[in-house]
């Protein structure tokens, strides 16, 4: 049998790709992406006006993240939580993910629970990125038996641009607002078991869904889930202008999640920034230790880091008081015309403007005798 051709050196890697595109998304992209949603869960082939069977809720906001010995960041926490049936099981599962506004999953937990009588299964997987790498780890318990845990990592070399489903969530809304997709997306990814596979997206185009007793148009995105083993799960999402859902299914799922609020179709153009379904909190940083402490690091971090590279260029003391001396001696009218003069005639970085025999903005009556080296 002959080996596969070699790939050419050129030809740029499934992470390459992934993080090319990532790089691409905005922070104000992003920040149009933070909001709270919530579907119902119905039976697959059910009336839009059946009695829903459960509700499915996501949201996204910016939140302080920190690890024990590190400083506070500010990055984006993305949170699902689903009850409904599962083959008539009761069941019900989490999501908990801290994302930066790169899509870099921080820290990520799942959980899933089937209320089996009478030995419920419950299920968790946490993953957290450190230095080294990612550690994930994975709990069953099943009724009352002693929980069983496996752990495992993950090198930093083989994280680059990889996707958890925090991020994939956030990722679904951005390429929903923008109603286009280069085709062939694909990224390195960690599934819910915490194995290695990837996520592909695809554009199935605009197409007409009922949302309540309305009909509206939707873009509708499928996404695959492929590991080394085992078929692919696949997910389609319809998606209104503004990033929301207006309808969730698994293929090969007995439910899928509808919106059943028409309301939000009125408010879909972008414009709208929809509430949190739970009480905003006013935020007093002062009073709050945590937020406290961290501007009071930050404050400090800047203040010797300014220092430092004032210390490292002493060239720019001179230039600020050699403007103000001309600011000052001239009085312009217009402060921004006079600057834009100013050091518009500056000589290179690092001789100060009284001892340079460099252009003056000031009249030569008053700009000093010339140094001694000049002719």
């Amino acid at each position: 049998m002959e080996p596969p051709p070699e790939r050419p050196r050129d030809c740029p890697s499934v992470a390459d790709t992934a993080a090319e595109f990532l790089s691409l998304i905005g922070l104000k992209e992003l920040e149009r992406c933070l909001f709270a949603e919530t579907l119902a869960v119905v039976a697959l082939g059910a009336s839009p006006r059946d009695k829903a069977q459960g509700q499915w809720w996501m949201a996204a906001q910016w939140a302080p993240y920190q690890q024990e010995g590190a400083p506070v960041q500010s990055c984006v926490l993305v949170q699902t939580r689903f009850r409904g049936k599962q083959n008539g099981v009761p069941a019900s599962s989490s999501l908990k993910a801290y994302v930066t506004w790169q899509l870099e999953t921080l820290e990520q937990e799942e959980q899933e629970c089937l209320e089996l009588t009478p030995h419920p299964t419950e299920k968790r997987t946490h993953i957290v990125s450190h230095e080294h790498g990612m550690t994930v780890t994975r709990t069953l318990q099943e009724g009352g038996a002693e929980p069983q845990c496996h752990s495992f990592s993950y090198g930093r070399a083989r994280l680059r641009a990889r996707l958890l489903e925090g991020a994939s969530l956030l990722l679904l809304r951005v390429l929903a607002r923008r109603h286009t997709m280069p085709p062939g997306l694909v990224f390195p990814a960690i599934n819910s078991e915490g194995d290695l596979c990837t996520f592909s997206y695809s554009a199935l185009g605009i197409q007409r869904q009922a949302v309540g007793s309305a009909e509206t148009e939707v873009f509708v995105i499928r996404r695959a889930v492929r590991a080394s083993t085992g078929a692919p799960s696949v997910w389609h999402g319809s998606f209104l202008p503004s990033g929301h859902l207006a309808q969730l299914m698994q293929i090969g799922s007995p439910v899928l999640m509808v919106l059943q609020d028409e309301s939000i179709l009125s408010k879909s153009a972008g414009r709208f920034e929809p509430q949190l379904p739970f009480p905003k909190e006013p935020l007093d940083w002062e009073e709050d230790m945590e937020l406290y402490s961290y501007f009071l690091d930050r404050k400090e971090e800047l203040q010797l880091s300014h220092a430092a590279y004032l210390q490292q260029h002493p060239e720019v003391r001179a230039l600020l008081s050699d403007f103000l001396q001309a600011l000052l001696h001239q009085q312009p009218h217009d402060t921004i015309a006079f600057a834009a003069e100013f050091f518009a005639h500056q000589r290179p970085i690092g001789s100060p403007f009284a001892s340079t025999g460099a252009a003056s903005p000031l009249p030569s009556s008053s700009a000093g005798p010339p140094p001694a080296n000049s002719k």
